[in-house]
């Protein structure tokens, strides 16, 4: 029995721990030639900074990300960063800082960790810079935290991909754990999830996708996402670094993916409606115009995406049909009231078009001939072609009221044109 037992402990014998050279733990081999710090450090090409490994990466302006160089990446960032405060949650301001993790779990959750933090920024000469600080050993969390903490300290907007529902949380809670301080509400925060699937929504929004269909960027041997956490817990399990080095660049492509695709994003912000390649993109940034309050914009920008629209006039496309309604909205807020009729009735006249938005056209109708271009007999028309569609029992309510309303204004005026014309 103690034979088999030997022979157990023997193939999962823990392997020698890896921590800083500097720390009081470490072993003794740690010098030697082939020791799992020495291994750690030529495997992946990383140092050691305040306890924690760091693996810091840089990419030449003149090196091709996709259809683009780095540096024009760079540059165009650099000349639309004031756009950022159209998609970040305070005042964003350079520099950008980058950041995404991998983490030993997909789902969250309170013993979740982030083993890699990667956080990436372009240098003054356009390059890319990406330092990557990775996790040896639970009981070094802490001086990961507090070396990530530093390394954003001087960041004037953090951009992330899901980080708002995934990254930041995640971050948080391990922060909140060791009572470290975490500095993510003093900074703004711009997650290109959101943007992105405004922008570019199709069957798939994930980084990759993206990264194919936006920048003409195929990964070759790009290890799998769900490979991550596997991956890593072999490193702990063996010592062996190997399993990471596709992890680690893997994590470097999606920072720079992150900056290009901030960078297309901010650009077409800057630069307006003419840059949009498809109705999507049109109609998004009238969407952006018109929460930022930017009016004449927002029109210019749903009028593009209604012309951009491949689909014939009265056809269903719901980009057509969105950007017909918020472009009525825009109208009637300017108080051109003509030009949102127009809107109005062609929502109306579109086949297949959904209950709740013919519900809302043909009430503007209503109103519109009700009141602004008087003619009540069209005002009904409108009024019961709305009762047409499913109503809530509010909406059904008030429609009642309006044709009530009408058949009375249309009695009195059939009355006032009997009367005999009275002559003195």
């Amino acid at each position: 029995m103690s034979a088999i037992a030997d022979r157990i402990r023997g193939i999962v014998r823990a392997p020698l721990p890896i921590v800083a050279p500097n720390s009081p733990a470490v072993p003794a081999q740690a010098g030697q030639t082939g020791s799992p710090v020495k291994t750690l450090e030529r495997t992946l090409g990383g140092d050691w900074r305040d306890g924690c490994f760091v693996v810091e990466r840089r990419r030449k302006p003149d090196t091709k990300h996709g259809r683009e160089t780095v540096a024009t990446l760079a540059q165009r960032l650099d000349r639309s960063a004031a756009e950022a405060s159209f998609f970040a949650d305070g005042t964003a301001r350079p520099p950008f800082v980058f950041f995404d993790l991998e983490t030993t779990g997909l789902s969250g959750g309170a013993g979740t960790q982030a083993f890699l933090v990667g956080c990436g920024g372009f240098a003054e000469d356009g390059g890319f810079v990406t330092r990557q600080f990775l996790l040896t050993r639970p009981a070094d969390e802490r001086a990961l935290l507090q070396t990530v903490r530093a390394e954003l300290a001087g960041a004037g907007v953090l951009v992330s991909f899901n980080g708002k529902s995934f990254d930041a949380p995640l971050l948080e809670t391990r922060y909140a754990f060791h009572r470290v301080e975490w500095i993510r509400d003093r900074l703004p925060h711009l997650d290109v999830l959101h943007p992105a699937r405004r922008f570019w929504n199709g069957e798939d929004c994930s980084l990759g996708a993206l990264e194919a269909r936006l920048l003409g960027l195929r990964r070759a041997g790009d290890v799998a996402g769900f490979e991550v956490p596997s991956r890593y817990f072999r490193f702990v399990r063996t010592g062996n670094p190997e399993p990471l080095v596709a992890v680690l660049e893997h994590n470097r492509q999606d920072l720079l993916t992150l900056a290009a695709l901030t960078a297309r994003l901010l650009h077409l912000s800057r630069a307006g409606v003419s840059e949009a390649r498809d109705a999507a993109e049109a109609l998004a940034l009238g969407r952006i115009y018109a929460r930022a309050g930017l009016e004449e914009r927002s029109r210019e920008a749903f009028i593009r995406a209604i012309a951009m629209s491949r689909a014939p006039a009265g056809a269903f496309d719901p980009i057509r049909i969105e950007s017909l309604r918020l472009l009525a909205l825009a109208w009637r807020r300017a108080r051109c009231y003509e030009d949102a009729e127009r809107c109005w009735r062609q929502l109306s006249e579109v086949h297949g078009c959904p209950p709740h938005i013919v519900r809302e056209a043909t009430e503007a109708l209503a109103i519109h001939y009700e009141h602004r271009a008087p003619n009540l007999l069209t005002a009904k028309e409108f009024a019961l072609q709305g009762l047409r569609a499913p109503l809530t029992p509010s909406a059904q309510q008030a429609s009642e009221h309006r044709l009530a309303r009408l058949d009375r204004k249309l009695r009195t005026q059939r009355g006032a044109s009997s009367m005999p014309v009275l002559e003195y």
